[in-house]
């Protein structure tokens, strides 16, 4: 895929973007309010190893957000299964030079209208930290609602918090 939007570009990773992977998630004020998973200090071999699994697997469902041709941060939703079968959980990160530009939100309204355009959903949401006001108005900006608070529901950071969960729903079935 290769969107290319007002702010940025929405592609396909690429082996190419490792460093950059590095330079811009090897922040602590990014990896916060992200899992586990997106690790801090975030080294070149994590890069690898993120790329090993995403680079040409298809259909994609993660993607680098592009600015000048450099990637600055990902987005990605992850198909559920079972009788979560319509649903997709998305999720975002974009490095700290590149926030407050509302880059985040015009790439999640480009990978939502993909997903419902591409894949057999009807909801895609995502959960947001409590501490992470900025990420909660990301989405309501790119249409989702505030669908409920989950108390106590994650550990990060060594503090027990609130997610806040957000979604937005196809009609059309």
């Amino acid at each position: 895929m290769n969107l290319r939007l007002t702010s940025c570009t929405v592609r396909n990773w690429e082996w190419r973007d490792r460093d950059a992977i590095v330079r811009y998630g090897n922040n602590r004020k990014v990896s916060i309010n992200l899992r586990d998973r997106f690790p801090y200090p975030y080294t070149a071999r994590d890069a690898r190893n993120w790329l090993d699994m995403v680079v040409d697997t298809k259909p994609a469902t993660n993607f680098a957000i592009d600015i000048a041709g450099e990637a600055v941060g990902g987005i990605g939703f992850t198909p559920r299964n079972d009788v979560e079968r319509r649903s997709a959980e998305i999720g975002y990160w974009l490095g700290e030079q590149f926030w407050g530009r509302g880059i985040a939100t015009e790439a999640l309204i480009a990978v939502t209208e993909y997903a419902f355009a591409n894949f057999d959903l009807c909801r895609l949401y995502a959960h947001v930290f409590d501490w992470n006001p900025a990420s909660a108005r990301v989405l309501e900006k790119a249409g989702y609602e505030f669908e409920g608070r989950l108390k106590k529901s994650v550990t990060k950071d060594g503090q027990t918090i609130d997610q806040l969960m957000y979604a937005i729903i196809r009609e059309k079935e």
